[in-house]
Formats: C-alpha cells, sequence, structure tokens
C-alpha cells in the first residue's frame, strides 16, 4: 500500500512539473508572439497582393500553398537553425536581428519612395512576372516568390522570438518556436485569406440578401475593399519601419551600443512628463515608437539606393516583387 501511496506522490509530482511546464511555455508563447506583432502586421498586409490579379477560385489555394510553404520555413529550416544558433552561437542573435531590422527598414522604406517617385508598373518587377503570360507559369512564379519572401519574414518571427524566451531547457524552446510558428502562420494566412475573398462575400450578399440592409452591407463591403487593402499597406508599410527600427535599436544595445536607445528613451521620457499623469504611458509609447520609426526610415533610405544599385546587381536582382 505504502509502495501505492509512494508511486501515486510521484504521479502528481510529474503532474505538477508538467502543469508548470505547460504555463512556462504558455507565458514564452504568448510574449515571443507578441514581440513578433509588427513583422506579422507586415505579412499580413503584403501577402494579399501576390493572389491581385488572378481568378477567384484560384485565390484560396494559393493562400493555402504559401501558408503551407511558410510551415515548411519555419518548421523544418528555421527551428532546428534557431535551436543550434542558442545552443551554440547565442551571441549571433542580436547580429541576425540586426540584418533582419535593417530588411524590415529596407522594405517600408522602398515602399515610400515608390509613393514619392511613382515607378513604371508595366515595365517588368524584378521577379519577371509582368512578363508572365501564361497564368500557371505565372502561379507558379508569385508563390515562390511569397515563399521567398515569407521566408525571410518567418526568419525574423522565430528569432525574435527566441530572443524572448527565457527558459534554458531545449524541449521548452523547441515547443514554444513551434506554437509560435504555427499560431502565427494560421493567423496571417487566416487573416489573408479572409481579406481577399470579402469583396466576394460582399457581392454574394448583394445578389442573395432579402433586406435593402444586407443588400446595403453586400455593396459597402465590395467599395470599402479597395480601401482597406490601401489602409493595409499603409499599416504594414508603418510597421515595418517602426518594428524594423526598434529591432534595430534593441538590438544595438545587447551588442553594446547603448547610445540610441538612451537617446530615445530620454527623450521619451521628457514627453511623457510633459503630459497628465493619465496619459504618460500611452505617451510614453507613442514616442518611442514614433522615434523608432523615424530611425527606420533614416536608415532605409540609405539602404534603397544600396541595395538596388549595388547588392541587387551584384546577386542578379534576385529580389522578389511585392
Amino acid at each position: 500500500m505504502s509502495g501505492l501511496l509512494a508511486l501515486l506522490d510521484d504521479v502528481a509530482g510529474i503532474a505538477k512539473i508538467a502543469a508548470a511546464s505547460v504555463d512556462d511555455i504558455s507565458a514564452h508563447a504568448a510574449k515571443a508572439g507578441s514581440k513578433a506583432v509588427g513583422v506579422v502586421i507586415d505579412d499580413a498586409a503584403v501577402t494579399p497582393k501576390y493572389v491581385h490579379g488572378f481568378e477567384a477560385s484560384r485565390e484560396l489555394p494559393i493562400i493555402w500553398r504559401i501558408a503551407r510553404g511558410s510551415i515548411f520555413n519555419k518548421l523544418i529550416i528555421l527551428l532546428p537553425a534557431a535551436l543550434l544558433m542558442a545552443a551554440f552561437a547565442p551571441w549571433l542573435v542580436p547580429y541576425l536581428l540586426v540584418l533582419g531590422g535593417s530588411y524590415l527598414c529596407f522594405e517600408g522604406a522602398e515602399k515610400v519612395v515608390h509613393v514619392v517617385m511613382p515607378h513604371d508598373e508595366h515595365s517588368g518587377g524584378p521577379d519577371g512576372s509582368h512578363d508572365v503570360g501564361d497564368p500557371a507559369h505565372l502561379e507558379e512564379t508569385k508563390v515562390k516568390g511569397a515563399i521567398k519572401t515569407d521566408f525571410i519574414l518567418s526568419a525574423e518571427i522565430m528569432t525574435l522570438a527566441l530572443s524572448t524566451i527565457e527558459a534554458p531547457e531545449v524541449w521548452i524552446q523547441a515547443v514554444v518556436l513551434a506554437l509560435v510558428a504555427v499560431g502565427i502562420t494560421a493567423l496571417v494566412y487566416g487573416a489573408v485569406a479572409l481579406i481577399v475573398k470579402m469583396d466576394d462575400v460582399g457581392l454574394w450578399l448583394t445578389q442573395v440578401g432579402k433586406l435593402s440592409v444586407t443588400r446595403a452591407v453586400g455593396r459597402g463591403i465590395v467599395k470599402g475593399m479597395p480601401y482597406v487593402m490601401k489602409l493595409l499597406s499603409i499599416v504594414g508599410t508603418a510597421a515595418m519601419l517602426w518594428v524594423g527600427g526598434s529591432i534595430i535599436i534593441h538590438s544595438l544595445a545587447q551588442i553594446g551600443w547603448h547610445a540610441p536607445e538612451e537617446f530615445i528613451h530620454h527623450y521619451a521620457v521628457i514627453a511623457e512628463q510633459a503630459v497628465s499623469e493619465q496619459w504618460q504611458g500611452a505617451v510614453l509609447w507613442l514616442a518611442t515608437a514614433a522615434m523608432d520609426f523615424v530611425v527606420g526610415l533614416a536608415w532605409g533610405l540609405v539602404l534603397v539606393p544600396v541595395v538596388t544599385k549595388l547588392v541587387m546587381p551584384l546577386f542578379g536582382g534576385a529580389k522578389e516583387a511585392h
């Protein structure tokens, strides 16, 4: 009997440890996912462009193919690479974050440049997609381009997630990264699928709606989706610049260069103290985000000519069109 009680006590102890581990994993996953929110916004804002111009029947299959490629990128390639880096070269993490942040700054600044200095949309994109006449070939080209772009964004998400995990156990790191990978992919591509099909939903409501208000809602959705897409593009660009600047600033501090982060914090605190107490938290965050955005835009504008005039020609203009 005493042996049975001892066994039950051991089982209870194991259960408590497992429950604590689950709590740790949940907390780490939530923290890691929230850290990558800006990159997620960018991913969700960019992806709908890859299905633009295709028949409605091909939109969801294309999104599914990109989502599968994204899961493969995260779980099969990036997760093992992240664990190996955490085990054998953790000092690489801030440097990779600076590189990833610079990519986001470049992408955001390039979009700003294209708005300020419009380019010829019919001259053929860097992926040659404007010159592809076969729809099947065009779809294959677009999917491959989207998966390559997703790989870069996924690498940034996984590195960001890894940088927030404080648990030393490799299996907890692996589970957290896997949860972040699956959760963010489902969130991003579920949102993308909803976005690209909303105009079809609106059209359906105008055709089958028995009430005038239902048909009016359908017409409103159809008319409003172009503006929603434009707003998403603006939000995605702003998120890229803000998050890219923030990643670079914090990563430089981890490397040992604290001056930029201290400068931003100093003036954010000044802005915080200039308002009443009830608004101080919001103002501190807004001031910090605004300065991170400015840093991201400035660094991105420096990178645009360097990448487009030197790096891209050197590698054969391999960058995929957004």
